[in-house]
């Protein structure tokens, strides 16, 4: 199958190298020429996952015209900041029936919408029609060197659903399909707000009992804020929503922590943004959020908090106790659960 990866930063050049692995004929777009030839040439991408040895027969093209000819499936995996503008430029090329999955993890920069809605609306499709999401526990670095890992793949049609989760599963990534395109995308998005505040907590010196402790109630805040936009809060206890939120938390390889890290060490963001290539999704994703839950009236402290560290104007250890002796609750959001089934009974619920 000849299929084509927009966006050549880790996780793309890493889904290339997967699919091309499985003997597809993969095309990988990258906006610089030199990241191109590179791959051409030497067989290494040289400014993402530079140590990881391409298979051979993968080939790049930083002209979007030329990569996306004839190709049957596009796999876009470029920035959540940047989402948008790239898919205007696919829509020019890619034929109306020629299915999009994408492996970003955000909102849409713009208008804050989804990313798949976001696609929709530049390759002028209804939406979800044609278009798929990946999200899970699924670090670039682990997956280009065939650690085992499993994701799962979310769209209205099901049918591509099924067929995409074909054309990547293997035995070292296992791929599941999940009807909820909201909650899926939620959690990719949300659990990178959580694993900045994760970074800030390692940051702060402090121990497993806080980071457990904020895990945990992230992914209440997470389910919560999903269910308000019309996700089924369970979707949030499988891989795109609990699965994904531990690994970014506790990982290594997660640039979301080790942002937070620094931040909780006293650096500020704006400096830490400033000295790395990749970026950073947590950062936008923050803002989104926040913005959206108040229009939507929906308690997000956890997100406000990383906010206002990012913002400069709170310190770590600040919101940390704000946090810690906010007013006391119950713990359980079994009404998310209670309302979701009443919507689907009758059919009524929020648009999505």
């Amino acid at each position: 199958m000849r299929i084509t990866v927009v966006g050549a930063g880790s996780w793309g050049t890493a889904m290339a190298a997967h699919l091309r692995r499985l003997g597809h004929r993969v095309t990988l777009w990258a906006r610089e020429p030199e990241v191109a030839e590179g791959i051409n040439v030497e067989g290494r991408n040289p400014y993402f996952l530079s140590d990881v040895p391409l298979p051979p027969g993968l080939r790049a093209e930083s002209e979007m015209e030329s990569a996306l000819a004839g190709c049957r499936l596009a796999v876009m995996a470029v920035p959540s900041r940047w989402t948008r503008e790239v898919a205007r430029e696919v829509g020019r090329f890619l034929p109306e029936e020629v299915p999009v999955l994408n492996l970003a993890k955000g909102f849409d920069f713009h208008s804050g919408s989804r990313l798949s809605v976001a696609i929709s609306e530049e390759l002028g499709r209804a939406e979800g029609r044609g278009v798929a999401v990946l999200s899970g526990p699924n670090h670039a670095e682990e997956v280009a060197r065939l650690v085992p890992s499993a994701t799962v793949i979310a769209s209205r049609d099901g049918e591509l659903a099924r067929f995409l989760q074909g054309v990547l599963s293997c035995e070292y990534f296992r791929v599941y399909t999940n009807s909820d395109v909201v909650g899926v995308e939620v959690g990719g998005a949300y659990k990178n707000v959580i694993a900045v505040a994760a970074g800030i907590l390692d940051g702060l010196g402090l121990g497993d009992n806080t980071k457990a402790g904020l895990i945990t109630r992230g992914l209440a805040e997470m389910a919560r804020f999903g269910a308000a936009l019309g996700a089924n809060p369970i979707t949030f206890s499988g891989l795109s929503g609990v699965g994904d939120l531990i690994v970014t938390c506790v990982s290594r390889h997660s640039r979301n922590r080790n942002f937070g890290e620094r931040l909780g060490r006293g650096e500020r963001a704006e400096e830490v943004l400033s000295e790395s290539r990749m970026v950073v999704e947590g950062v936008y994703t923050t803002r989104m959020v926040t913005d959206t839950a108040s229009r939507l009236g929906v308690e997000v402290p956890i997100a406000l908090g990383v906010k206002a560290v990012i913002d400069g104007r709170s310190e770590p250890s600040e919101v940390l106790l704000e946090l810690m002796t906010r007013r006391l609750k119950e713990e359980t959001e079994e009404r998310l659960y209670r309302d979701f089934l009443l919507r689907e009974k009758d059919g009524s619920g929020p648009s999505t």
